[in-house]
C-alpha cells in the first residue's frame, strides 16, 4: 500500500510581519522620516525656549509611503489590515495619513493630490459623477413609433401584469 503525504506547507512569500510591535516601530520611524529639524539661513538648528529642535514636515504622509517604509505594497498594507493582531496599527496610520490628505484640500499646493489620495485610498472618499448610457434615447426610440393610448396599455402591462379593461 502507497503512503499518503499530507502537506501543510503555506505556499507564496512567507508575511513580512509577525509580529505588531515590529511593524509599530516602522510605522513610527516612517511617520518620524517626514521631519526634519529646522534650520536658520545659516544652517543652524532652531531651538525653542525648552532647547528643544523644531521640527518641519518635509515630506507629505501617504499610503504609499508608509506601506515602502514597512517594505511592502500599498495592497498588502491593505490586507495586513484585514489581521485582528495588526488592524490598530495600520488603521491608526493610515487615518494620520488620511488627516493629512484631508487638511491639505484647504490649500492651493496639494488640493488635487490630495483629492486624488482620498478618493484613491479610502473606501468613505468618492468623486462621484453621472453617466449617461443612453437609456433614455434606446427606450425613446422603441416607442417613438406608438400612439399614447398604446403606451399606457404597455406601461399598465408592466406595473399590473395586465392589460387594462
Amino acid at each position: 500500500m502507497a503512503k499518503k503525504y499530507h502537506y501543510t506547507k503555506k505556499t507564496g512569500r512567507p508575511e513580512k510581519y509577525s509580529d505588531v510591535g515590529k511593524m509599530q516601530k516602522k510605522i513610527d520611524e516612517y511617520f518620524a522620516s517626514c521631519f526634519s529639524p529646522k534650520t536658520d539661513k545659516a544652517g543652524q538648528i532652531i531651538h525653542d525656549k525648552n532647547g528643544n529642535e523644531i521640527l518641519e514636515q518635509v515630506r507629505p504622509f501617504t499610503m504609499a509611503g508608509l506601506a515602502y517604509a514597512l517594505g511592502m505594497s500599498r495592497t498588502s498594507l491593505i490586507n495586513y489590515q484585514r489581521k485582528t493582531e495588526f488592524f490598530h496599527a495600520i488603521t491608526q496610520a493610515r487615518r494620520r495619513c488620511e488627516v493629512y490628505a484631508e487638511e491639505r484640500l484647504f490649500d492651493k499646493e496639494g488640493c488635487q493630490g490630495a483629492k486624488f489620495s482620498l478618493i484613491n485610498n479610502y473606501e468613505s472618499w468618492k468623486d462621484k459623477s453621472e453617466l449617461d448610457h443612453g437609456l433614455a434615447d434606446s427606450f425613446f426610440e422603441k416607442f417613438s413609433n406608438l400612439d399614447i393610448e398604446e403606451i399606457k396599455k404597455r406601461a399598465n402591462e408592466l406595473i399590473v401584469g395586465k392589460p387594462p379593461v
